[in-house]
């Protein structure tokens, strides 16, 4: 039933619509005009408050048809934002059936490729008039920037049983069913500054620096943990020596414990460090989302592999090594799992979508809704 040329112009036309993270405002207008004129109520929330996030969070809900309250209620959730640079994106459709930008850019599919499959889904049912229970589709931004509009959703706008983030790099009939919690660390790191020519009458902050990133233990910790030094930052000139030095850094762990345990050793490397060269630092410590897992006998998980099953997909359950709107919306209470959408190499100006899982994306969305509302 999916309208396959439908779906594809409208993946052109959203990813040839800026969005880069805390620009969202244009999407966003034109996607709530889209859920609206497919007969969903549509709610903002006040996420745009936070100065990061160019609009708010889009709630549409789609009542139920049947009466009958059994029915679950079922959530799907998609972000409108993209990373950089994703600024006037000229899509390619290629002969091996893929969709690229033209190499000046990401394409962002991600998670763009969701949005249309979860808007062809919904022209689906309007047109022909499908039977379902009470749907809601929860669009957010800035989740490319730590998870950010997701982190601003109100829990009292939000009216699921269970739900599908669709927004997962994995085939598509690929069920994620847990995610690590991450923990930023941040680290100012103080010396002395003097003239290079005089270096004794100093104390070289990227010295320190140096020494207790060597010092880390870093990369992949064990085996659900990993830890990375992104950036590093300081001084000014060569004649100068450094006063001082910034650190950004992260843990990731789908274990509590040993995410505490890494955050503990780098947090304390840093400090015994400074304290041998007599100066000091600054640590900031920050959790960016919680970790999940969702048990494979769950119903979400359940109904998310019978409608792979069914569409003649591989339904293989997965653990994932980064983070989802999902992280979020499980830490609210409802049951979440991440569907994969197939987009490869996100992020890069390589990055590409096929058609196929295009097609096969929007035909489990509406396979999940048909089982859903079976299951009254």
């Amino acid at each position: 039933m999916v309208n396959e040329q439908r779906l594809l112009d409208t993946f052109l036309e959203l990813v040839q619509t800026n969005s880069e993270s805390g620009n969202e405002g244009h999407i966003q207008a034109q996607l709530k005009g889209k859920f609206e004129a497919l007969g969903l109520s549509v709610v903002e929330d006040q996420a745009s408050q936070n100065q990061n996030l160019g609009a708010n969070n889009l709630i549409c809900t789609l009542p139920s048809t049947i009466d009958n309250k059994e029915i679950d209620k079922v959530y799907f959730t998609s972000h409108m934002d993209t990373v950089v640079p994703g600024i006037d994106i000229k899509p390619q459709i290629k002969d091996d059936g893929y969709i690229y930008s033209d190499g000046t850019t990401i394409l962002g599919a991600d998670d763009k490729a969701g949005l249309a499959a979860i808007l062809e889904a919904l022209a689906v049912i309007h047109e022909n008039k499908l039977p379902h229970g009470q749907l809601q589709f929860v669009i957010t931004v800035g989740e490319e920037i730590g998870l950010e509009g997701a982190k601003a959703l109100p829990a009292d706008l939000l009216d699921s049983n269970f739900g599908y983030a669709v927004d997962a790099s994995a085939p598509v009939g690929t069920t994620v069913v847990g995610a690590p919690t991450q923990m930023k660390f941040d680290a100012t790191i103080y010396g002395k500054t003097a003239h290079a020519s005089v270096p004794d009458k100093g104390i070289s902050a990227i010295n320190i620096a140096a020494k207790a990133v060597s010092d880390m233990k870093l990369g992949r910790i064990d085996e659900v943990t990993t830890a990375n030094i992104g950036r590093f930052e300081g001084g000014s000139a060569t004649n100068i020596v450094a006063d001082k030095v910034t650190l950004k850094a992260e843990a990731r762990s789908h274990s509590d414990e040993r995410i505490a345990q890494q955050i503990e050793h780098m947090k304390s490397v840093v400090e015994n460090t400074v304290k041998r060269y007599g100066t000091n630092a600054d640590i900031e410590i920050t959790k960016s989302y919680p970790g999940f897992k969702v048990a494979e006998d769950a119903k979400v998980t359940e109904i998310a592999k019978e409608s792979a099953i069914q569409l003649g997909l591989a339904a293989d359950t997965i653990i994932a090594g980064g983070g989802s709107d999902g992280n979020i919306i499980n830490g609210l209470g409802i049951p979440t799992v991440i569907l994969g959408v197939g987009y490869e190499n996100i992020h890069t100006t390589s990055e590409r979508m096929p058609i196929t899982s295009l097609n096969q994306l929007s035909q489990q969305i509406l396979k999940i809704i048909e089982i859903v509302t079976n299951n009254k």
